[in-house]
């Protein structure tokens, strides 16, 4: 093959990853928004972004794309370097910010069309069409941006970003405002795509959706804590976990905080969740504090449980950071 042909060979499809990085760093002045993340992608996979506000997930997901110059690392994406060919990438990826950014005083098909434009793509009206069947949007192709609702508005913006049939697709906390239903039709129109060998990064809040991810990595302050899928990333942090049933579950709660194996308690409904790492120590105050007027039983540590763990954990790591400068 020759170097002229390199490029066309890779938009075709390569054989490794779709994204492949080392290393990657981020800093804005003194502060390092993102700290050495490396991780694979491969295709036809979710992928899905975990994390606080400010934890450098956006950063992360538009840096490994080719969107934002690392300021250190290197990395792969669709078979594209990301610190040189990022031209390249960029054509072959499709973009969904949290934020509706469309225009309001265009119809649907207004909408689209413009977006074929910047494309330059030939076939603009038969792309457009597609678009508007694919996404269930053609009964609605004349109505006003502006006057959808957020779901509507999400399913506008994904067949923007599907327009020029990219190989990857970029979402940033897509479903957030928009309704349960909507979200489960979301969620069924990506795996879909993923079926067709699309791949996708997607940074969500919500642990529903992050179940329905092939693989997760859990970002906090920059730093990747636990990476895999669901049930591995749970499995990582060995957890022990007891639902607690009764009444009065917040003062209980309080009772527990800072108890010998308790680490960490959260109110899920009429239930109770206590957690920690020490299992013989948490049965032992749970049956000291709660035994008698509570039902015990230990149930299985949930991916919420693990989010809620290691943000608090990542929190206090940033508290003690701040102290150490003082």
């Amino acid at each position: 093959m020759s170097a002229s042909s390199a490029p066309a060979a890779r938009a075709g499809g390569h054989a490794g990853p779709v994204i492949d990085v080392r290393d990657l760093s981020k800093r804005y002045g003194d502060k390092v928004v993102v700290d050495k993340l490396s991780l694979q992608v491969t295709r036809g996979e979710i992928f899905g972004f975990l994390g606080p506000n400010g934890s450098g997930k956006t950063t992360s997901i538009r840096m490994m794309c080719g969107l934002l110059t690392p300021d250190g690392g290197s990395g792969t994406c669709l078979g594209y370097d990301i610190l040189r060919e990022s031209a390249q990438i960029k054509r072959r990826v499709g973009y969904m910010t949290q934020k509706f950014s469309y225009w309001d005083d265009l119809s649907i098909r207004e909408n689209l069309d413009f977006v074929a434009r910047v494309y330059g793509m030939p076939k603009r009206r038969e792309a457009v069409d597609r678009a508007l069947e694919e996404l269930g949007l053609a009964s609605r192709a004349q109505q006003l941006a502006g006057s959808l609702s957020g779901g509507w508005k999400q399913r506008l913006a994904l067949a923007a970003c599907l327009l020029h049939e990219p190989q990857l697709l970029l979402l940033d906390e897509p479903t957030a405002g928009v309704d349960p239903k909507a979200r489960r039709d979301f969620w069924a129109q990506l795996h879909q795509l993923a079926a067709r060998g699309i791949s996708v990064l997607v940074s969500t809040h919500y642990m529903d959706e992050a179940e329905r991810c092939h693989k997760l990595a859990y970002i906090a302050y920059g730093k990747l804590l636990a990476q895999g899928t669901a049930d591995e990333v749970v499995a990582s942090q060995k957890l022990v976990t007891w639902s607690v049933q009764g009444e009065r579950l917040s003062a209980l709660s309080d009772q527990l905080r800072d108890a010998p194996g308790v680490e960490q308690t959260v109110v899920f409904g009429s239930a109770l969740h206590v957690t920690g790492h020490d299992a013989a120590a948490l049965e032992a105050t749970l049956r000291r504090v709660a035994g008698a007027q509570h039902r015990l039983e230990r149930i299985d540590t949930s991916l919420e449980d693990v989010f809620i763990h290691m943000m608090s954990r990542a929190e206090d790591n940033m508290r003690a950071g701040q102290e150490a400068r003082r």
